[in-house]
């Protein structure tokens, strides 16, 4: 049976089906904040779900105590703290992987696994092959995305220099863990999976490597509901600060979780901000359109109310039309909203190493989106309705008395002397419509202010870049050791034939406190007169260190709240733990992060060990990389070997990948915004003044005048 249609819901489809130009470009501006909102809030509780439930099928650690040494009936004492639900002590271990084909050296974390357990805390989640077994004591688990970037399968042998010992390895399979989600090698500010290799290795084997036979160097604890998570941190702190204890951490700082948490907060603040512009431009959109809509069709108005439509008749009519766009612009925007989620989780998956991550878009965002879309619709129309609302039916049959101008004065006729006709109807245009121009105005600057700031985006990354790696890292070769060793040791990386210059750092974790106000950091103890790594402000001035103070970047004297020239407390979380106050000499623009600085010899004479490096910069020979490579591997104390000119094209490949692809998106809306305001303003404009170009026409005027 064929749908009856109102004659008020036929002329409906005729109007939309007229200016279906418009419509169409309102409709995609619409869109595309809805498809924003739907992709961001989507992707939020997608990582937020998936997260939550990989911790909780992994028992992801509430919090982590890293030691010196400690002996493993410590446990039972941590165990029956109040707040403490469960405990292990488990062993950590730095090495270096040796790959037939790969010369330089690779990073790699060990961590102990007891075999055939389960229910353990971090527990690894087995992707391929198998757990390891107590009766293979030669067997590991691998982290995948390392064994996808080399191609190793399990079956493979793998060989791993631990403690200065070479071992030989078999991989019994291929494992994910919530720890190592978003895994960063050591010296490294950037995930790259063919850098880092993960490892869990059996117990015994972690014992006998690191001599810590009946002893472990990190707890990793699950609290019980309710625990005083700040209270449980200095108590453990004070239990563990005789065997090394390096100061415990809650799952909040653990570096994984903190990028993972950091990133779902900035995809919830762009759908926020940027869904509003979208919508505030299709308000306008809709507010003109309608607006002109109803100018034009003054007489029907007149004519349906003569004939007895009532006004909410006629207002509900205009509603209807701005609607129809609205629950187009939100069908469009959640669909594209869906597709955008499931191509950005996609760039996620290998960005953010989970078993899997399914985009599932928030159903109650559906419902959201129709009513933004409305409410956008009806805020658009509400001014032209209510014209349409008030006109009488004898005053809308009448054509609307001709708009009065002034001249414009003495200013005006001679600005008009000045130009030529065409020129002189634009001028007026605005004049006599300041408002609309504003509006048009505004629409087109935040298309291109949203355009240019993803140009921006680009130019300050490629700076920051280029700083990172040519300015402030001028090196080929950072090399990081297990723990702070004699200046013996530089000598020794001096010593090797390739290595052109070599120069030390000392660093210190610290947990920085001014009255209430605590921050988790470090000390970058720099040499005195540094070449291959400068500390340099904003301008790229290199920041002089001098004396025994701290220099803080202004980031982190924000976030301290303190100034030069007071004493900031700093408690020491490495060696002996000592207890530091010292006063604030300087504070700098920093370009990246939240450093503090002090002089290397400095920082040694406060932790009273003198003489001590962390690792070593190096300027490396291109010709002899291959030798340089081959003897970094055979040094027992090296913890980490970072390759600089790798470290760049890695950092380069997220960002070209990750914001890279969100850039192309923000990009792309821009130029929805600046067509539909542009299509519609020159539309409008060009049916307000048809009469007046074809008197042109008549007066001799060609199109191309």
């Amino acid at each position: 049976m064929p749908v009856s249609l109102s004659i008020l819901d036929r002329k409906l489809l005729r109007d939309l089906w007229r200016i279906k130009g418009q419509a169409i470009a309102i409709v995609f501006v619409i869109a595309a904040g809805i498809a924003l909102l739907v992709m961001s809030r989507g992707m939020v509780i997608s990582l937020d779900e998936t997260m939550r439930a990989y911790y909780e099928q992994n028992r992801f650690a509430d919090v982590f105590v890293p030691v010196k040494r400690a002996p493993n009936h410590l446990l039972d004492n941590i165990r029956a703290l109040d707040g403490v639900s469960d405990v292990e002590g488990r062993i950590n271990g730095g090495g270096l992987v040796d790959l037939p084909n790969v010369e330089a050296p690779i990073s790699a974390r060990l961590v102990s696994l007891k075999p055939d357990a389960a229910g353990m805390i971090n527990g690894a989640h087995l992707a391929e092959g198998r757990m390891i077994t107590a009766a293979q004591a030669d067997e590991i688990l691998l982290l995948k995305p390392f064994a996808d970037a080399h191609g190793l399968k399990p079956g493979d042998a793998i060989a791993v220099t631990m403690n200065g010992v070479k071992h030989k390895f078999a991989i019994a399979g291929l494992a994910l863990s919530p720890e190592f989600i978003y895994a960063i090698p050591p010296g490294e500010f950037v995930i790259d999976a063919g850098r880092y290799a993960i490892m869990w290795v059996g117990e015994e084997v972690m014992e006998a490597a690191y001599d810590l036979d009946g002893a472990f160097n990190e707890a990793v604890l699950i609290l019980s509901r309710g625990a005083s998570e700040k209270r449980l941190l200095d108590t453990l702190d004070n239990l563990l600060a005789p065997y090394g204890a390096t100061g415990a951490y809650a799952r909040a700082d653990q570096i994984s979780n903190k990028y993972l948490v950091e990133e779902l907060k900035q995809l919830d603040t762009m759908g926020r901000l940027m869904t509003p512009i979208f919508l505030g431009v299709s308000i306008f959109l809709l507010n003109i359109v309608i607006t002109r809509l109803v100018q034009t069709e003054r007489e029907q108005i007149g004519l349906l109310k003569a004939f007895g439509y009532a006004d909410r008749d006629v207002g509900a009519h205009y509603f209807k039309f701005a609607l129809m766009i609205g629950v187009g612009g939100a069908i469009v925007g959640w669909g594209g909203g869906v597709y955008l989620g499931r191509l950005i989780s996609g760039i996620y998956q290998n960005y953010f190493h989970f078993p899997f991550l399914l985009f599932s878009p928030e159903f109650r965002m559906l419902g959201v989106s129709f009513a933004i879309s409305i409410a956008a619709a009806t805020l658009g129309a509400f001014v032209a309705v209510r014209a349409a609302i008030k006109l009488l039916p004898a005053v809308a049959m009448r054509p609307p008395a001709p708009p009065k101008f002034d001249h414009g004065g003495v200013f005006g006729q001679t600005i008009e002397s000045l130009l030529d006709q065409p020129s002189r109807m634009i001028l007026r245009r605005i004049a006599r419509q300041p408002a609309r121009a504003a509006l048009t105005v505004f629409g087109i600057g935040a298309a291109m202010g949203l355009s240019v700031m993803m140009q921006f985006n680009v130019s300050a990354t490629d700076y920051m870049l280029d700083v990172s790696f040519n300015v402030v890292d001028r090196s080929d070769v950072l090399v990081t050791f297990t723990e702070p060793l004699s200046e013996k040791a530089l000598l020794e990386l001096s010593s090797i034939d390739g290595v052109s210059f070599a120069e030390p750092f000392r660093s210190a974790p610290v947990l920085f406190s001014n009255k209430r106000i605590e921050h988790l950091g470090g000390i970058n103890g720099l040499a005195a007169n540094p070449v291959l790594n400068r500390a340099v402000d904003d301008k790229l001035r290199t920041v002089q260190i001098r004396g025994g103070g701290v220099v803080l970047s202004q980031q982190l004297a924000d976030i301290l709240k303190i100034s030069v020239g007071e004493l900031l407390a700093i408690e020491v979380r490495q060696g002996r733990r000592p207890q530091l106050e010292l006063p604030v000499t300087g504070i700098v623009e920093s370009l990246i992060g939240t450093p503090a600085y002090m002089t290397m010899e400095a920082l040694n004479r406060q932790l009273k060990e003198p003489n001590r490096i962390s690792g070593a910069y190096l300027k490396v020979d291109p010709l002899r990389r291959s030798e340089v490579y081959n003897e970094l591997k055979s040094i027992p104390s090296i913890a980490g070997v970072s390759l600089r000119r790798e470290a760049y094209s890695s950092f380069k490949e997220m960002i070209d990948e990750g914001p890279g692809t969100f850039r192309t998106i923000m990009t792309f809306f821009s130029i929805i915004i600046a067509a539909g305001v542009v299509y519609n303003s020159a539309r409008i404009a060009y049916i307000e003044r048809e009469r007046d170009l074809a008197s042109l026409r008549v007066l001799g005027f060609t199109k191309i005048d």
